[in-house]
């Protein structure tokens, strides 16, 4: 199923760019954040390839109240890797981590074509969509790490 390890944020580039930035520079895969040491990037190696990567920010959204929340950003796995379960595995990893780290709240904005496969995962939509130049349509999705 593959190995997830801890990478640099500069290591999710060449997963980030083929997937989430098509055709843009490869400075547009530094995302705001990347380098801060709250920041945390996994990336999903399947014999020694990196396949798919997924980013934890340490940001909080106003429209939550949970006071400790840490944001999912970059997921991304390859496009003849897709349909292996990689996602699922990199989202359960994020999870994990954030159950550790005794965080509250985990959201990010989801492109709008993936929310059936986070739904399929506990998450729930809030808000409306809206679009992000030259991304796509999203809507904030959210989960509460904690039991309550």
């Amino acid at each position: 199923m593959g190995i997830i390890k801890k990478i640099a944020a500069v290591e999710t580039y060449s997963v980030r760019l083929p997937v989430l930035r098509k055709g843009k520079p490869i400075e547009s895969c530094h995302f705001e954040g990347d380098d801060l040491e709250t920041t945390l990037h996994f990336g999903l190696y399947l014999d020694q390839e990196l396949v798919g990567i997924i980013s934890l920010f340490l940001k909080s959204n106003p429209n939550f109240s949970e006071k400790n929340q840490y944001q999912i950003r970059g997921m991304a796995v390859l496009e003849n890797h897709r349909k292996k379960d990689f996602g699922k595995v990199l989202l359960a990893h994020c999870e994990k981590e954030c159950k550790r780290q005794d965080v509250d709240l985990i959201w990010f904005n989801a492109r709008t074509e993936a929310v059936g496969f986070y739904e399929k995962g506990g998450y729930q939509k809030t808000g409306t969509p809206f679009e992000i130049p030259d991304v796509g349509e999203h809507i904030v999705m959210f989960k509460k790490s904690k039991n309550e």
